[in-house]
């Protein structure tokens, strides 16, 4: 395959992860009993400044919760516009290939050590589209 398809599945994949993590978070509810409630709780209500700012852990967790989506859907994006620019023949995307490729194998690694194993797959699907438009952008298709 062409390495502009590879990085259109991969911008899907990231677009179908943003939609998820999105959804999942934005929906989350304390469910497994009451010490999860009494952490959720603790987080939202103990305060305190950061850089002048009143903050809780809860708006920490949550903020970075919704810039990891934001992330997904900015990849998504970029995916999609370097697939346009593999299309048309040229190989000045290769080095952001390469790095998206490198930054999703990391994420994997974080994944794999702070979370589960569901949101793994995706970063590895697109890591390989990645790897695999990365390789495909130096043949004459």
């Amino acid at each position: 395959m062409r390495s502009a398809v590879w990085l259109r599945i991969a911008s899907v994949v990231a677009f179908a992860q943003f939609v998820a993590h999105t959804a999942m978070f934005l929906s989350a509810k304390a469910s497994h009993g009451p010490i999860e409630v009494a952490v959720v709780e603790a987080m939202k209500s103990h305060k305190f400044v950061f850089d002048g700012s009143p903050r809780s852990y809860w708006d920490l967790y949550f903020g970075y919760g919704l810039f990891a989506a934001f992330n997904c859907l900015v990849e998504a994006v970029l995916f999609w516009q370097l697939a346009r620019i593999a299309k048309a023949g040229a190989t000045h995307g290769r080095p952001i290939v390469a790095l998206y490729c490198i930054a999703n194998l990391g994420y994997a690694l974080l994944v794999l050590r702070y979370f589960f194993i569901v949101p793994l797959v995706p970063d590895l699907v697109i890591a390989v589209c990645l790897a695999l438009a990365w390789r495909r952008e130096v043949k004459v298709d």
